[in-house]
């Protein structure tokens, strides 16, 4: 691609150098000729005025000093009769000095040999008294055409080789973004998300560079989220899971209960696993749905119903407590995770009755869960233990902080989370 961009520009300089050489080089040509032309011209009226009187009288002249500066210019007179009176030239007039002699009013020019030669009448009257020649050699006039023509050459040549270092330069600084974008390309097919490509100051490149970073920041998100849901996908389904296990362990254990209502039980907690299945993809997709105002009475209800599952086959309760808690509009799948999980932490890891709190915080619903569990003094609950027990409450936080809240350790003995939603504009 170097090659061929460069070769291009490098034909376009020559083909653009030639279109303006060809006419410059007729240029210069014509300027020469007119240009000696016009020396001539003034050295011959400037000998004629000088010898007009010598001639009209009759007299043999004496050729004036020439005032041509090269001093390539020769200045002959001749009778009427073709005869070479005074100066330098043919011994007898050539075409150009008879013609001027029968013209008596024109200055004639024209070759003579190798010798570009111009003739003015001499008159007295109208009679023809002399003829006064001026003429320079064709060859000193080519080599003055010949000299610029190898200037304007050089000067071509010089052009075309700026022409290529430039098309070089500006060749490697268009064509290396490209292919450090492809090299990046290929990173990034082969699964390293983590590439960016470099900027190279030109704004459509640089343009296809960000897309293609927001590409694989995309694509790198997505699969970071893909990995995490993995992860924390079994977290959160141990919940329904464990509450089925358990009321079906318990229906075993006691055959003379009704087994119908251990089987509505079952498909209760059936349909909990399912929901939360669809949440948790719903959530790992970021395919939430518009936020709505809270159904906080539904949502207790179903913490309450899943509780209940989990702790009333270890002999321990739920209380759900309302204290006139405002109205809030987030994802209720997300707020249903962060209850699951911290119900299920609470169930794994606390004792006692397990209380859920909805209260008006100010600006914010509040949602705190508490058990009668061990002091938790200076550990943080968020972080990951060895044991994974911390994924499904970083999980959580990270939830609550998507729906612009917050979840906190607000008191550690008895342990308490505190869920903090930003309460609906009235």
């Amino acid at each position: 691609m170097r090659r061929r961009i460069t070769s291009l520009t490098v034909l376009a300089a020559l083909v653009a150098t030639l279109l303006f050489a060809l006419p410059l080089g007729f240029a210069v040509w014509q300027y020469y000729h007119d240009d000696a032309k016009g020396d001539l011209e003034r050295a011959a009226d400037g000998a004629a005025l000088a010898v007009s009187h010598e001639l009209n009288a009759g007299l043999t002249p004496d050729v004036p000093p020439s005032e041509d500066e090269d001093g390539d210019v020769e200045v002959a007179i001749y009778l009427p009769d073709g005869r070479l009176v005074a100066g330098r030239g043919p011994a007898v007039a050539g075409p150009v000095e008879r013609q001027a002699a029968r013209a008596t009013v024109d200055v004639v020019i024209g070759r003579e040999g190798d010798e570009m030669a111009l003739a003015v009448p001499v008159v007295s009257g109208s009679r023809l008294t002399g003829v006064v020649r001026a003429a320079r050699p064709l060859s000193q006039l080519r080599l003055q055409i010949i000299l610029t023509w190898v200037g304007m050459t050089g000067l071509a040549v010089v052009t075309t080789g700026v022409s290529w270092l430039l098309a070089r330069r500006f060749t490697k600084r268009l064509v290396q973004p490209l292919e450090e974008l492809a090299a990046t390309a290929e990173r990034l097919g082969d699964g390293d998300f983590t590439v960016r490509s470099p900027r190279a100051g030109i704004p459509e490149i640089d343009q296809v560079g960000e897309t293609l970073d927001a590409t694989a920041a995309r694509i790198g998100s997505t699969l970071e989220r893909e990995r995490a849901f993995s992860a924390e996908a079994s977290h959160q389904l141990r919940t329904p899971l464990t509450g089925l296990r358990l009321q079906l362990e318990a229906a075993l254990e006691t055959p003379a209960a009704d087994p119908y209502a251990a089987i509505r039980a079952g498909i209760a907690s059936a349909d909990r696993l399912e929901r939360t299945i669809e949440d948790l993809l719903a959530l790992g997709r970021e395919r939430r749905a518009p936020r709505a105002e809270l159904d906080l009475g539904t949502l207790l209800d179903e913490v309450r119903q899943a509780g209940e599952a989990l702790l009333a086959p270890q002999g321990r309760a739920i209380r759900i407590l309302r204290e006139d808690p405002p109205p809030a509009r987030v994802a209720a799948a997300a707020v249903r995770q962060v209850l699951g999980v911290l119900l299920d932490n609470a169930v794994t890891h606390g004792h006692g009755t397990v209380t859920v709190l909805a209260r008006d915080a100010g600006d914010a619903l509040a949602i705190d869960v508490a058990d009668e569990g061990p002091d938790l003094g200076e550990k943080d609950p968020f972080a990951t233990a060895p044991t994974g027990h911390g994924i499904g409450l970083r999980l959580a936080r990270g939830l609550a902080e998507a729906e612009g809240g917050r979840l906190r350790l607000s008191r550690p003995d008895p342990p308490t989370f505190t869920l903090l939603l930003p309460a609906a504009p009235p």
